[in-house]
Order: C-alpha cells, then structure tokens, then sequence
C-alpha cells in the first residue's frame, strides 16, 4: 500500500505566471515530484522485503534512496504552498499590515533586516553546487530563523530545523523558461512568495519546539 500521495497544486498550472509557465508547472509537479512519490513508497517497499528476507547488502543505498526521496516530496509539497500569485498577495515582503507581523519581526532579528536575509537567501540559492534547495528554517536550539543551502534534497541540513520557505534550485524547476540563468529564476521567485503560508509555517514551527529532545 502507498504510503506517500502527491498532493494537488493549490492553484492551476497557470497561476505563477509570468514568474513561472504553466509547462514547467505541470512538469515539475506531475512528473518530477510524482517521481519522488513513487520513489520513495517504492524504497519503503524494498526496505520491507529486505527485513523479510534478512538481506542487507543493499542497505546503504536504500537508505541514501528513502532520504532523498522522502526530503523530495517534503520539500516540493512546502514548495507550492509557499508561493502564490501576485494578483492574490504574493510577492513583496512580509509587514504587520499583513498579519505577518511577528514573521516580519523574527526576519529582521534573525538576519538584522528584510534586505539582508532576501540577499543571503537570494545567493545561497543561486550559487547551490549542482541540484539542490535555498531554504529558510526554524532553528529549535536557538529559537532563530537561519539560512540553509540544501544539496540534492536532503544535504547539508541542520538536524531538528524546519523549512518554512524554499526555493527549488533544481534545473527542472527553470530551465524551460529561464535556461542557464539559474540567478535570474531566484530573483523573480520573490515575486511570488506566499507570506502567509510561511507565517503559518513560522509560527507551527515554533509550537513543536518541545516535540524535541534538546540539548541543554
């Protein structure tokens, strides 16, 4: 039995443009995360007949397999979430007007101000080796949003932080539109972000604190 489903988009393929085509929408989730989705039932499924048959000689790439789909789905269903249309409030900064106040706030102590983290998030997004993820993340130990450059879809994360904003740096997430030009996709991606979403993000985040065992 699937363990893991695709979920559907939160808007129709059209509804990110001129940020992002209606092509590479329909691709990106209907083929690309699909992909993880299979990947990973079809990993809990290997793993299961390993266990049967107490065969182990696959064990590392099964792992390796799970984690990187598994952090696939995670990732691309905050993904669509996390962003909307500019004729529906995406895109802009968030402000207490919105009532993103306390986001807005946490921003700025975090990073010292909104310009300031768009420029760390911007870049850590855009100069991601290879395949991978520019993320935003709360920090439980530190009680602090910090900056994260995820490789593929699951290295280079701190342990116990949850992404609350992501940016896709994979090629399948622009290249149709924006070809080599990975800075320029980043750049426009901010005129999309859906603030609210990573407000209610932030403040979940921070309510699961205790669902942790932290260091003292």
């Amino acid at each position: 039995m699937a363990i893991y489903t695709l979920p559907e988009l939160p808007y129709d393929y059209a509804a990110l443009e001129p940020v992002i085509n209606p092509q590479i929408v329909e691709l990106h989730h209907d083929k690309h995360h699909a992909a993880y989705v299979k990947g990973a039932n079809d990993t809990l499924e290997q793993l299961a007949e390993a266990r049967d048959k107490e065969s182990w000689g696959a064990i590392n790439g099964l792992e390796k397999n799970l984690a990187f789909h598994l952090s696939g789905h995670i990732l691309h269903s905050i993904y669509w979430h996390n962003m909307n249309s500019p004729k529906d409030g995406g895109g802009g900064e968030p402000l207490a007007a919105d009532g993103v106040g306390d986001l807005a706030d946490a921003i700025t102590e975090s990073f010292g101000s909104f310009a300031k983290f768009k420029a760390q998030l911007t870049k850590a997004s855009a100069t991601t080796q290879g395949s991978g993820w520019g993320v935003l993340a709360y920090e439980p130990l530190s009680n602090r949003l910090i900056v994260e450059q995820v490789y593929d879809h699951q290295g280079n994360v701190g342990q116990g932080s949850t992404p609350i904003l992501v940016f896709d740096a994979w090629e399948h997430a622009f290249y149709l539109q924006y070809k080599n030009q990975k800075v320029d996709f980043i750049d426009a991606m901010w005129a999309v972000v859906n603030w609210q979403d990573v407000a209610k993000r932030y403040e979940a985040a921070k309510q699961r604190v205790n669902s942790l065992l932290l260091a003292p």
